[in-house]
């Protein structure tokens, strides 16, 4: 399950504390690979406590549910047309929402995107030749308006050739579910990190300072920099760039980038860099940031103005080619200065 996105530095020299100010306070560090990217997560308890056999068991639960990289998945089964799978809470609560952010972007959120996604080579099915007339064709099988769920909780679709792909909400759901078990179970410090998606709640009160994340420069092709800094206190953060993520064509030589526009059904080739997003939860967050890769600068200013729940910070060149940044006011606070 591997969501395209512009990965984000953790600052791991501010985790660590060479004199615990708090002596009852223990660290906690679960670090492995899951849904495709590696994870790191941090908590804060009163005594040492292992919490892998429950992330691991997160990380199963989603895989189960939502990998379009697992053939025996329940929605690798829905899209090979297997209209008997019922569905669990995970997929109805990223379906919910997908729907809600589909409505509220105006469409550039969809993930039924996911058929052109596999024809452009970004996806785990077959690559093939497109030219505009192809394409439209293939649009014919994306809008979730084409997509339901039954009572019976079995999903409907128009045209059993639609492809659902929710890679670019699943991480970010991933990450809030790990944050719903540590909260079960008491932890009031943690930041969550999968692939560069994070989750922070309270602080690190080892060291008595707040969970400080680095968000990378995308500018940079090979050696990774950090561009800002930035506090992150009972907030979620994801973010999406095509710097990294694309295809060239070895015929042509042309670039392909990773984000596709879904209403036209091409590669979206922007001036816009990098979208990062701050939200209540990190599925909200996620699907946020790669529907403003898809929209046009304008439109993207536009959508966080009005959306208040919204933090935003965003990388794009100018008409001139130069760099330029837009932050929220509220992103602007939580600026390491």
């Amino acid at each position: 399950m591997r969501k395209r996105i512009l990965v984000l530095s953790i600052i791991l020299g501010l985790f660590y504390s060479c004199s615990q100010s708090n002596a009852d306070a223990h660290r906690n560090e679960n670090r492995g690979a899951a849904l495709g990217t590696s994870y790191n997560i941090i908590s804060i308890t009163a005594n040492e406590i292992d919490f892998q056999k429950d992330i691991d068991s997160v990380f199963m639960a989603i895989n189960h549910s939502l990998s379009t990289y697992i053939p025996e998945s329940d929605i690798s089964r829905i899209n090979k047309g297997d209209s008997t799978v019922v569905v669990d809470k995970m997929f109805e609560d990223v379906f919910a929402l997908s729907k809600s952010i589909h409505a509220a972007t105006e469409g550039y959120f969809d993930p039924t995107v996911g058929t052109l996604v596999n024809a452009w080579g970004f996806g785990p099915e077959q690559q093939i030749t497109l030219d505009s007339l192809k394409v439209d064709s293939l649009l014919n099988y994306v809008g979730l308006d084409k997509v339901s769920i039954n009572s019976e909780k079995q999903v409907i679709k128009t045209n059993r050739n639609i492809y659902l792909d929710f890679n670019a909400i699943a991480k970010g759901y991933a990450i809030d579910r790990i944050a719903v078990m540590l909260n079960k179970k008491g932890v009031k410090n943690y930041l969550i990190e999968v692939g560069g998606e994070l989750v922070a709640k309270g602080r690190n009160i080892i060291s008595d300072k707040s969970w400080v994340v680095g968000i990378d420069d995308p500018q940079m092709q090979t050696d990774r920099t950090t561009k800002i800094l930035i506090h992150l206190n009972d907030r979620a953060l994801a973010s999406s760039g095509n710097y990294r993520k694309f295809r060239i064509d070895e015929s042509t030589g042309k670039k392909y980038v990773h984000t596709i526009n879904p209403k036209t059904g091409f590669t979206q080739l922007s001036n816009t860099l990098a979208v990062t997003i701050l939200a209540d939860d990190c599925a909200t967050a996620d699907a946020y940031a790669t529907a403003f890769m898809a929209m046009d600068l304008h439109e993207a200013f536009k959508l966080i103005n009005e959306n208040k729940n919204l933090e935003a910070y965003i990388i794009y060149l100018d008409e001139n080619g130069d760099t330029q940044e837009y932050l929220t006011k509220g992103f602007k606070d939580l600026v390491v200065n």
